[in-house]
């Protein structure tokens, strides 16, 4: 039996402004304290509504693993994730795509920076006079603040942090990280340039007593990840303009939140380098 042609086109318009009335869920990995994360992003929330013509929300998570369990759990589908945790939520969720990253991303670093009361001057090579120190990466999580300064601690001592350092811990986050540093209750820690950078540009009290001593060489970092059922639920072509919104982001004030100069496309094979690694140092299943 055929239905008539105007039930047929009161069909059609119910099931776009259904498609239309599906909010997207976007998420950052917690690199920066809850109220700074919100503050950043609920302002990039309303541009890619605009952009995008559907509600946006931004969603904050407490930790990084929390972040890839919110992706897989399709309580965001689209997410700023470090290079680790954007490996993790595509091995986790098969379709999901890498679309875009900072211009900053495929050469990102991250700075060794100890408390001055350590004696330990910046250099162009690893600094081998820490061993005996403490030290503190960021979330286990980061790649920044973990996995690529693990990485080449290893290269560079032949062996773990927990051979060459006294003390070895985690502080959370780089916000963190730099605090913990510049009071001293840990002479040494790896965190993301950026986040330090931006210290120094605020003129944050605690780049007096914490300074860089090594930068590491460059890897390819944060990225944005969008699920790959999208296009079935917000209409075909969806991943492709969220993709262009993200790229075609150009006020200072928003990329200021990330921060970043701008957005380029980004695809999966670039990170396969950081799943690589993230194999070698056992933090993937």
């Amino acid at each position: 039996m055929r239905l008539p042609a105007r039930l047929l086109a009161a069909a059609s318009l119910f099931l776009a402004s259904a498609v239309q009335a599906e909010t997207l869920y976007f998420s950052a990995i917690p690199d920066e304290d809850a109220t700074a994360l919100t503050a950043r992003f609920s302002k990039v929330a309303d541009y890619l509504s605009r952009e995008l013509g559907v509600d946006v929300e931004f969603v904050p998570v407490k930790s990084y693993p929390a972040a890839v369990t919110a992706f897989t759990n399709d309580q965001v589908q689209l997410a700023w994730f470090g290079g680790l945790t954007s490996v993790q939520a595509r091995l986790a969720n098969p379709g999901a795509q890498s679309i875009a990253q900072g211009t900053e991303d495929p050469t990102f670093i991250s700075y060794f920076i100890a408390n001055t009361a350590s004696g330990l001057e910046p250099s162009d090579e690893f600094p081998q006079n820490a061993e005996g120190k403490s030290f503190t990466f960021g979330a286990k999580t980061s790649t920044s603040g973990r996995l690529m300064p693990d990485y080449y601690i290893r290269q560079e001592t032949d062996g773990a942090p927990e051979d060459f350092f006294s003390t070895v811990g985690f502080s959370g986050d780089h916000s963190q990280t730099l605090r913990l540093v510049a009071s001293g209750a840990y002479d040494i820690g790896a965190l993301n340039y950026a986040v330090y950078d931006k210290a120094v540009a605020d003129g944050a009290p605690e780049v007096e007593t914490a300074r860089v001593i090594w930068k590491t060489p460059p890897y390819p970092d944060y990225n944005w990840v969008i699920r790959g059922d999208v296009d079935a639920r917000f209409g075909e072509g969806f991943t492709k303009k969220v993709q262009d919104a993200l790229i075609g982001m150009d006020d200072p004030g928003l990329l200021a939140s990330f921060p970043r100069e701008g957005f380029i496309p980004a695809e999966n094979a670039q990170f396969d380098p950081i799943e690589t690694v993230a194999r070698e140092l056992g933090l993937l299943e």
